[in-house]
């Protein structure tokens, strides 16, 4: 046994990858991140991020390593060889299919994320119509914990709720078995399991430990949650590109756009908006964002009426593939625009808490933000102001809440 064992957590997310070494008491000892040279959809982005990170680990650390977990971008879906081989880019996960929603309705009874047009079973029938049937499909972060591990058998739960795995069930809907492309989907584990052992290769190009374990992660989001340690009370929003929300209840919840997870034997609701920090960018650099944020008041309202996705359609608080983006009038004050975009996301955000209230969960009593919105005081004001729950902000970044997912090969 490693004396003083250390994980890795492996978080992809839309822009970037992010990797944090922790030890058993949870406290981070390394964080790096590195932006996507072009984008999520290139897989080879993927993994030249994630070489690159590895390889910039100190050789003490990478040495205590025992093992590693994964999380990635949920329904983000990639098209391979038996091999694990890629076969094209992958479709990313807001891209909707509405060319295929009719094939979608016939093979779920019931509302579900996957039955929706912005779950993964459009995207895989786009590429299945493309690829034919005899490839495998892969979400982001089974395809990666594949790639270490040179097996591409298994994929986890959470990464699979979106293509319609029942994690209530621990299996695919009854209508699955009359797809002729259910061979194509991965063998499903749970986070937490153990996927398998570093391949030599892996473990020699990346100079880690050949006995390092690789242990089913979960999703982006999820592991943002795990990395805030919430109580039951608590709410968590991820600012990032779009926005999530997610809290621990009791028992699933069930609605369109909503996501119901097992993590670490708890049941974790949430839902996800197209709509985030992504479209402040369409407008203004980060510099510039930070400049004009000081010059708002948030007690203020702008009477404004926004709506800022950044393309059409949305999954979350409302499922509808067709809504159109409201980013007009644009005052000339930049100061005033941003002020009424950040608005806009914070009734988004708002209107998501209400949608899990509606359907059976207590409203949080605080809500734990992360993410790279996080950071912007001005925008947890608004927030504040529009949701009516006070907002704390937490700076531990998701890669370290996958890596403790990591800690079950110490258990």
């Amino acid at each position: 046994m490693v004396e003083n064992p250390l994980v890795l957590g492996i978080d992809l997310g839309t822009s970037g990858l992010r990797i944090a070494i922790i030890n058993t008491e949870k406290k981070i000892l390394y964080t790096s991140s590195k932006p996507y040279s072009i984008g999520l959809e290139i897989w080879e982005d993927w993994i030249n991020c994630l070489k690159r990170l590895i390889q910039e680990v100190p050789k003490e650390l990478k040495e205590k390593l025992v093992s590693c977990s994964v999380a990635g971008t949920s329904g983000t879906l990639l098209a391979c060889k038996n091999n694990g081989d890629p076969i094209g880019k992958a479709l990313p996960y807001f891209l909707s299919c509405s060319e295929y929603s009719h094939e979608i309705n016939k093979l779920f009874l019931k509302n579900c994320i996957a039955s929706s047009i912005s779950g993964s079973v459009g995207r895989a029938l786009k590429l299945l119509a493309k690829y034919g049937n005899q490839i495998i499909l892969r979400h982001q972060a089974d395809w990666i914990s594949g790639w270490l591990i040179d097996n591409w058998e298994y994929g986890e739960e959470g990464n699979n709720i979106r293509m319609g795995w029942d994690v209530s069930n621990n299996s695919w809907p009854e209508s699955f078995q009359y797809i002729n492309w259910l061979k194509c989907l991965p063998k499903i584990i749970s986070s937490g399991q153990t996927m398998g052992t570093i391949c030599n290769k892996k473990s020699k190009e990346l100079n880690l430990p050949k006995n390092l374990k690789v242990i089913a992660g979960t999703t982006d989001s999820n592991a943002g949650v795990l990395a805030t340690f919430p109580n039951k009370n608590d709410g968590v929003t991820i600012l990032g590109s779009t926005i999530v929300i997610k809290k621990f209840v009791e028992k699933p919840l069930f609605g369109s756009g909503i996501s119901n997870h097992k993590l670490l034997d708890n049941w974790l609701c949430g839902g996800a908006s197209n709509a985030g920090a992504a479209i402040l960018l369409d407008f203004f650099d980060i510099n510039y964002i930070q400049e004009l944020s000081q010059q708002i008041n948030p007690n203020n309202s702008t009477g404004i009426d926004l709506l800022p996705l950044s393309n059409k359609g949305e999954r979350f608080p409302v499922d509808n593939p067709n809504l159109q983006p409201k980013l007009e009038p644009r005052p000339v004050s930049d100061s005033l625009y941003l002020h009424a975009l950040l608005e806009g996301l914070a009734k988004i955000e708002a209107r998501g808490w209400q949608k899990i209230h509606e359907l059976g969960a207590d409203l949080p009593k605080q809500i734990i933000t992360i993410g790279g919105g996080a950071k912007n005081i001005t925008w947890k004001k608004i927030r504040e102001k529009e949701i009516g729950i006070p907002i704390k902000i937490c700076n531990r970044p998701p890669a370290a809440g996958v890596a403790s997912i990591a800690l079950k090969a110490l258990l």
